[in-house]
């Protein structure tokens, strides 16, 4: 077996503690960080879908949540010399994005594409509903019941959502949601039981 990567096994014996729970995304953005442009190809692959139905759901608007990843990316790859591996590569990742979805939604870039709320109804029910060929009717209904979801979501609080939307779909503990919205976990807590509480407020009719 071939040594390992000069800038990964720097990592390995110089950082300690860090190195035992270092994980491969952050392997690779050391790579990244030593020059090694295919890691990051490797990284904007894997992410860039995550990445972008997360600010799609933060913004409601496609055209601007690719915009948004294009950014978010572009600011990963400029930050790359001063990148340490002190946390998930995730956490980092999903700082920047919910950064720039709240400053876009400050903006006010999106508001005016509400009404497309519901085009995404069309799309991801459909990953779901091929294997098991589900009549009509039961499409419709999941359908319905997604978009009353994700209106339900939509209409949390900039915050409220993007921890929602970290928690629930991206499966982020409270720690990295807490260094993504930059405030403490106690914060984060708050934030998803009152967030959980008003879903299930508006959602009640279809327990």
């Amino acid at each position: 077996m071939g040594p390992q990567p000069e800038g990964t096994e720097r990592v390995n014996t110089g950082m300690g503690s860090i190195a035992a729970t270092l994980d491969c995304d952050a392997e690779l953005m050391v790579r990244v960080k030593e020059g090694d442009g295919a890691s990051f190809a490797v990284l904007l692959e894997k992410h860039r879908s995550p990445v972008i139905h997360f600010l799609y759901r933060m913004v409601q608007n496609q055209a601007v949540a690719e915009e948004l990843a294009q950014e978010v990316f572009l600011r990963v790859y400029r930050s790359r010399s001063t990148y340490e591996p002190t946390a998930k590569f995730t956490t980092w990742l999903f700082r920047i994005a919910t950064h720039l979805a709240l400053n876009s939604l400050r903006d006010g870039k999106s508001e005016r594409y509400d009404e497309r709320l519901d085009d995404e109804s069309v799309e991801a029910p459909a990953r779901q509903i091929c294997d098991n060929r589900p009549s009509v009717e039961a499409v419709m209904v999941k359908e319905a019941k997604l978009g009353e979801v994700r209106r339900a979501v939509a209409g949390l609080p900039a915050k409220q959502r993007a921890a929602v939307l970290m928690h629930k779909y991206q499966e982020m503990e409270y720690t990295q949601i807490a260094e993504a919205l930059s405030c403490s976990e106690s914060a984060v807590k708050s934030l998803l039981f009152r967030a959980y509480e008003t879903l299930r407020a508006r959602l009640a009719h279809m327990a």
